[in-house]
């Protein structure tokens, strides 16, 4: 039984022994920018002689010190584009009746689908104190330009929006056209 063990013991010592410079020599393959450094995690298992050598070396400048983006900028966002939907009017058409109880079901706060167009923004100037007494969020669907951000946000007055593509959205909801106030009762423009 004491045999086995000692056995166990030297596999161990032995393994650690091999795995420790394999680990003292990493080579990056791949930096996303998004990497950080496993030196204060491996530290525990390098000896004192080692942490001592890491330390002496001044560390290269990595790939992931450096913002790959910067600061926020819009311009990442544009174009915003929403295929399957477009401006203008929609009508009477009303969802079926399932995609209502869907939506009486869940969605608490009301929201709606704009552009940057002339019709949703007039769209936007009509309705703004009743989306803002209903709470309403918005999603700003199609805008080409910073300028056009602007614009729609200058008409919102602070109202909340937000800009990406309605088409998962619209789909789900079997609407076309925007722009559209979607509540617990249904649709309306």
């Amino acid at each position: 039984m004491i045999f086995l063990n000692r056995q166990r013991v030297l596999a161990c010592l032995l393994s650690l022994g091999v795995i420790t410079p394999a680990i003292a020599e990493l080579t990056v393959i791949y930096d996303s920018g998004q990497t950080r450094s496993l030196m204060p995690l491996l530290s525990p298992l390098m000896s004192t002689d080692e942490q001592m050598g890491e330390s002496k070396q001044p560390a290269p400048e990595s790939p992931s010190s450096q913002p790959l983006l910067g600061p926020a900028d819009i311009r990442n966002l544009l174009p915003i584009r929403s295929p399957g939907l477009q401006a203008g009017d929609m009508g009477d058409r009303q969802p079926n009746a399932q995609i209502i109880a869907r939506l009486a079901q869940g969605s608490p706060r009301p929201f709606f689908l704009v552009g940057s167009d002339f019709f949703s923004l007039q769209w936007l100037t009509t309705h703004r104190e009743t989306l803002k007494s209903l709470g309403a969020v918005g999603m700003l669907v199609q805008a080409e330009t910073e300028t056009d951000v602007q614009r729609v946000a200058n008409v919102a007055q602070g109202l909340p929006i937000s800009l990406g593509s309605g088409t998962d959205l619209a789909a789900a909801l079997g609407v076309h056209r925007y722009p559209v106030l979607i509540t617990r009762e249904g649709l309306r423009q």
